[in-house]
């Protein structure tokens, strides 16, 4: 086992794998910029190290200090958590060469996957069900408006090294081709560096299901269910729930053990998330996550596992402590996101936390690193809060959802808590009745008002 293992990250994640190292009687390292030196995972760790000034490209984005702050803190592995550097494959072969060990998977397959029309063809080649579309990436308007006209419109374009909702694009008819490829290739130029796309059939009312997988890197791996995280606002989830509430068992059997299948084939270590679009009871693949999810706590609810813990273990070389066989669902659990935003603008909030109360009681878990009069600073992700409850079935979370939310105070800034306040009167929310586009809709017919 590690004698000594380095957060890359801050916030409720770098809290969240400290607690897994404590448990396991690893001591930690967190690393901070200058803007968080009061943050929470500072107090917490055993160790802490400042890496460099407030903007990101030059703290929690800088290689050199992160193994700097490996070589003077002694720190034998990194765990990224999610965002930053979790997903940067050069980032992983420099660990690697320095003689440290990366908590995650090897900086081939972050490579394979985190390019999305490979991603497309590996998953394809590996026997998981993909999106009708191109083969390869898109050069003109004149060879994208044959594409949509040989699988009929809608469809979408992406930017191939694309993420977060950005260089995506519809284009409903052949008219408004031209206009969503060249914008979807300049947010690509503008947001990664590269303004290559590709083009996939556009789906009407999908469902975004994704399956948690987890490989030992030997050629061995299970899968975790799956989570329903339909509930989004321009791409970004809100609202994720496991199992989910429109998949039946037979179903969750049958792709469950096509993406447990590809994983062990590929030799996959560590923890990932195979994403899919679900429509009419099919599934269609849109990209793998080669690192722990935001929601990965609505997994480990229904299951009674430790995905961090086992990440550790499965980078140390130790088998899965689990097989197919020990993982059965238990209950519902249900996710809400709750960011540091003004509504219904969802405008940045940041600013001081003059008084924080987190939820209790039988069934809720709240992940987040705020306390009283902590300054939320401006320069990172307005995700503050992640609440978390737990069922026997999915009327029982979402009760304890909503009483949950009742019982959370932050004061001194504006929260998207009221979101979920008004979401929870809503019928569709209670019977499942939704898909990717609901959530857009209903913001757009004043569901805040």
């Amino acid at each position: 086992m590690f004698d000594k293992i380095l957060i890359a990250n801050r916030g409720e994640i770098a809290l969240r794998v400290i607690r897994a190292c404590r448990e396991m009687g690893i001591p930690s390292v967190a690393v901070h910029s200058t803007a968080d030196a009061d943050a929470m995972h500072v107090r917490m760790a055993d160790e802490t190290i400042c890496i460099g000034p407030a903007p990101s490209p030059d703290s929690y984005l800088s290689i050199p200090a992160i193994i700097s702050a490996c070589e003077v803190t002694g720190a034998t592995a990194i765990h990224p958590g999610y965002g930053f550097l979790s997903e940067n494959a050069r980032f992983v072969q420099i660990v690697e060469d320095h003689d440290l060990t990366f908590i995650g998977p090897s900086a081939e397959h972050i490579r394979t996957m985190g390019d999305k029309i490979t991603a497309k063809e590996t998953a394809k080649a590996l026997g998981i069900p993909v999106v009708p579309g191109s083969e390869g990436g898109v050069a003109s308007v004149e060879d994208a408006r044959k594409i949509g006209a040989s699988f009929g419109y809608p469809v979408i374009v992406k930017a191939t090294a694309g993420g977060g909702g950005r260089g995506m694009k519809v284009a409903r008819t052949e008219d408004e081709m031209e206009r969503a490829f060249q914008t979807a290739r300049a947010e690509a130029k503008s947001a990664f560096g590269n303004d290559e796309v590709y083009i996939e059939k556009y789906l009407q009312r999908p469902r975004h299901i994704e399956i948690q997988v987890f490989g030992d890197g030997k050629g061995g791996g299970v899968h975790l269910g799956e989570r329903d995280c339909s509930l989004q606002r321009r791409h970004q989830k809100v609202f994720e729930e496991a199992p989910g509430p429109s998949i039946t068992p037979e179903e969750r059997s049958r792709i469950g053990t096509i993406c447990a299948n590809a994983i062990a084939k590929m030799g996959y270590r560590g923890a990932g998330t195979i994403e899919f679009l679900y429509e009419d009871g099919e599934f269609y693949f849109i990209e793998m996550n080669t690192r722990l999810q935001v929601e990965h706590p609505v997994t480990e609810a229904i299951f009674g596992v430790d995905l961090v813990r086992e990440q550790i273990r499965v980078a140390a070389g130790l088998p899965l402590s689990f097989s197919q066989e020990d993982l059965k669902i238990n209950g519902h659990a249900i996710e809400v996101r709750i960011n540091a935003e003004k509504l219904p603008q969802f405008r940045p909030s940041p600013g001081k936390i003059s008084h924080f109360h987190a939820p209790g009681g039988l069934g809720v878990r709240m992940d987040s690193a705020l306390y009283d009069g902590y300054r939320i600073p401006p320069y990172y992700d307005s995700l503050i809060a992640k609440l978390i409850v737990h069922g026997r079935d999915r009327p029982e979370a979402l009760a304890r959802l909503n009483r949950a939310l009742g019982e959370l105070i932050v004061d001194g800034i504006d929260t998207t808590v009221p979101l979920f306040h008004a979401l929870l009167r809503e019928k569709d929310i209670h019977t499942g009745a939704y898909n990717i586009h609901w959530l857009e809709k209903w913001l757009e017919a004043g569901g805040l008002e």
